[in-house]
This record gives C-alpha cells, sequence and structure tokens, in this order.
C-alpha cells in the first residue's frame, strides 16, 4: 500500500467555527506611576473548544498487487484496467504443463498407497479374527500384520499429504479476486512468463482496490492527538469536487505517534457508494477537538513571544510580573495558555516586551 505522508507544522493548522460561546473580557483599566494607562483582563479556567482543519488523503479501504505464486505462461486475462470483479472471480489463468503432470503423478501414488493400506488393514483384521481360536497364529504374527498396517497407513497419508499439496500447487495456475473491487492496473498479457521471481515491467500482472469504502488518512499533530472530541464524526472537502461536503466517523487511530513528524495517524471509514471520491485524491478534513480542562483563556494578545520564550504580563502585588506559558487551542482572539496562573489573575491586554517586571499599577 502506498503510503502518503504530510509535513505538518503547527502554524499551518487553522481553526474553524468555535463550538461553544467564547469567552467574554471584562477589561478594567490601570496606570502605572508615570501615568501610562493598561487595560487588564482577568484569566478564565476552562477549555476552548474548537475544530481544527488539516490535509488528508483518501486510500482505498482495500489494496492488493496481484502477483503469481507458481512459474508458469499466461493463458488468458479476463479483466482489464477499470473492470469490477466480484470476490473469487477468475481473472487470470496460467499454464503449467509440468505442474498438472505432477500432480497426476502424486494422485495415481496416493491411490496406489490407499490401495495398499487397504490390503494390510484387511490382513490384519484376518489375522486378528483367526488368532481368536488358540493355537491358530502366534501372537507375533498378530503383532507383525498391525506393524504393516500402521506403516502403510503412514506411508498412504504421506502420498496424501503430497498430492493436496500438488493439488493446491494446480489452483494457483487460476487467479481469483479476494474481494470486490476494481482492477485499476494491469501489467500482464497472454504469452507472459510470469513466476514468484520474476516482476512484470517492475510492477504486479494485477492491482486490485475496494472503492466503494474508503480510509480518509490524516496525521493529527501531537498536541492535539489527545483532544479530539467524543463525537469522532468530521466533515471534508476535495479540491476535486469543488462545493461539496462530506462526512465521515473517526473508526481508528494510531495510538502512538510517528517518530519523525510527531503526530498520530487518524482514520475515518468513508462510505462511497456513489463512487465520487478516487483513491489517491487530496482533502481538506475539519476535525473536533475539546480542548484541555486544565486550560487557563487569555486574549490572543496578552501573549508576548520572544526568540527565548512565551509569556503572559500578570499584575500581583500591584506590580507586574512575567509568567512562562505554553499554548493551546486557539479561536478567534482567545487561546489557551497553560502555566503558573490562577482563575481570575489580571493579564496585561495588549502586552510586549517593552513592559518590563517590577513596574508598580494601579
Amino acid at each position: 500500500m502506498y503510503k502518503y505522508v504530510f509535513i505538518i507544522t503547527l502554524s499551518g493548522v487553522l481553526f474553524t467555527a468555535c463550538h461553544q460561546e467564547k469567552p467574554k473580557k471584562k477589561t478594567n483599566a490601570a496606570k502605572d506611576s508615570k501615568g501610562k494607562r493598561y487595560e487588564l483582563v482577568s484569566v478564565v479556567k476552562e477549555p476552548l473548544s474548537s475544530s481544527i482543519q488539516l490535509p488528508a488523503v483518501l486510500e482505498a479501504y482495500q489494496k492488493v498487487s496481484i502477483y503469481p505464486r507458481v512459474n508458469g505462461f499466461v493463458k488468458t486475462v479476463n479483466v482489464d484496467r477499470g473492470s469490477a470483479v466480484r470476490k473469487g472471480q477468475v481473472l487470470i489463468t496460467l499454464e503449467a504443463p509440468e505442474i498438472i503432470e505432477q500432480y497426476f503423478a502424486a494422485q495415481s501414488k496416493y491411490l496406489q498407497a490407499k490401495a495398499v493400506f487397504a490390503a494390510s488393514k484387511d490382513n490384519f483384521q484376518r489375522t486378528l479374527a483367526v488368532s481368536e481360536t488358540p493355537g491358530t497364529i502366534s501372537a507375533h504374527d498378530v503383532e507383525v500384520a498391525s506393524a504393516r498396517m500402521e506403516a502403510d497407513s503412514a506411508i498412504m497419508n504421506s502420498e496424501l499429504a503430497n498430492f493436496r499439496a500438488l493439488e493446491a500447487t494446480r489452483s494457483y495456475l487460476t487467479v481469483t479476486a479476494p474481494f470486490d473491487g476494481v482492477i485499476t492496473e494491469r501489467n500482464v498479457h497472454p504469452g507472459a512468463l510470469v513466476g514468484p521471481g520474476t516482476r512484470v515491467d517492475g510492477g504486479p500482472m494485477l492491482m486490485l482496490e475496494q472503492e466503494d469504502r474508503l480510509r480518509l488518512v490524516v496525521q493529527v499533530p501531537e498536541v492535539y492527538s489527545a483532544q479530539l472530541s467524543a463525537s469522532r464524526q468530521v466533515s471534508f472537502h476535495v479540491n476535486a469536487l469543488p462545493g461539496k461536503s462530506f462526512t465521515g466517523n473517526i473508526s481508528r487511530q494510531a495510538g502512538s505517534l510517528s517518530d519523525r513528524y510527531r503526530s498520530e495517524a487518524v482514520e475515518v471509514d468513508v462510505v462511497n457508494n456513489q463512487h465520487q471520491l478516487k483513491p489517491g485524491m487530496y482533502a481538506d478534513i475539519s476535525i473536533p477537538v475539546t480542548g484541555s480542562v486544565q486550560a487557563m483563556v487569555v486574549p490572543a494578545s496578552a501573549v508576548v513571544t520572544s526568540t527565548e520564550k512565551k509569556y503572559v504580563v500578570v499584575v500581583r502585588e500591584g506590580q507586574t510580573r512575567w509568567i512562562d506559558v505554553q499554548e493551546g487551542n486557539r479561536h478567534s482572539d482567545s487561546t489557551e495558555v497553560f502555566g503558573s496562573l490562577l482563575p481570575g489573575e489580571k493579564v496585561i491586554l495588549h502586552a510586549n516586551d517593552e513592559i518590563k517586571e517590577g513596574i508598580k499599577i494601579d
């Protein structure tokens, strides 16, 4: 299965409409000793629910490359690119006379061993029956007949196993579809020599994909992987079908993060009975996230980003203090922050790095 990898940067993640009413800012005016005015706003403790938009790719729900199991010549090809097939339908038949001859030889050996076992079994039963009359047959003769029967039984079972193996090998000459789907690639024609060790133009004989059901695969960044909404429902659209929106439910999560991109693979099952969507299409998906219950929410303008850190300017005991924070979800002009903040504390609404620590504010 082809793998599509997206390099996702947090700065490229966009947010859609918030699913809850955003916190209302209640500002207060304050002055420092020089008469400069500042607007203060309270810190609010609540999760900031929103949606994130991420790139995704549609993949076939099942996809298989069909290679030959045995060496042989292609006799017939019953399908072509674009053919819709059903499970068990014959796709290709191969010719391999030596396999057929080996099959019939194994069948003959098995029938011969079966006849020998039947004879030795009958001989043992007769010997055992006669031995019931005292003095007719020795116990040693009964044991010899029993041993011969068991040996012939083992030989028969061995020949049967060999016969069944060649029977299975013979069945490989008929290539059938493992599931319902569409042939998306054909690289073989009648007369071609194929086998497990050969490759036709560097690819498989056929490529089969299930297209009535698709997987929408999205890489969710680490910071949002634990915040997926319990509703599990997502919406998406594809560039190839402008104006149309599709929905699906999150069906699977990888449960671990990619070491390289620090993201978690999430799959959405998509019903595609009308075959409007095709494997390989790129999509933009909107995923609801719940936010963190431990988050503090402040206006985005209250967060100062320097080359070394992010912080907010808090007014404590009448003086400014820089408090280091980490940002979480954003929506409109509000953002989640994590740091040594308490609910109800006052932060400067429009903060910048010119506001130093220790300034007295009334």
